[in-house]
């Protein structure tokens, strides 16, 4: 059994007992979430499609950690310009694990 959610502009596979990094949500560690955005479910033998969404389905989840990726840098250059910009960036997620799944 599995699900299609969608969340922060990106779309994930989910089961039962998965954990994933998705963009940053709101809520603190250990507090319970749920995914309204159920793009699609499968059961085993039947799915179902939602256009675009499922009404009735939700997947249930909580937070496991609140957090940074690691750093990436960001370096623009023009050649025989002098132009040379250094930047970082460091990404927020939410490490979420898939409690249920309910249709």
């Amino acid at each position: 059994m599995y699900a299609i959610i969608k969340t922060g502009g990106k779309q994930y596979r989910v089961q039962q007992g998965d954990t994933l990094q998705v963009e940053k949500l709101e809520g603190k560690e250990g507090s319970e979430i749920q995914f309204n955005d159920v793009l699609m479910y499968s059961d085993g033998e039947k799915i179902t499609l939602g256009e675009p969404v499922i009404e009735t389905a939700m997947v249930k989840a909580h937070i496991l950690d609140q957090g940074k990726k690691k750093k990436i840098i960001v370096f623009k250059y023009k050649r025989r310009k002098g132009y040379k910009r250094t930047r970082g960036h460091r990404q927020s997620y939410t490490a979420v694990k898939i409690d249920s799944i309910e249709v």
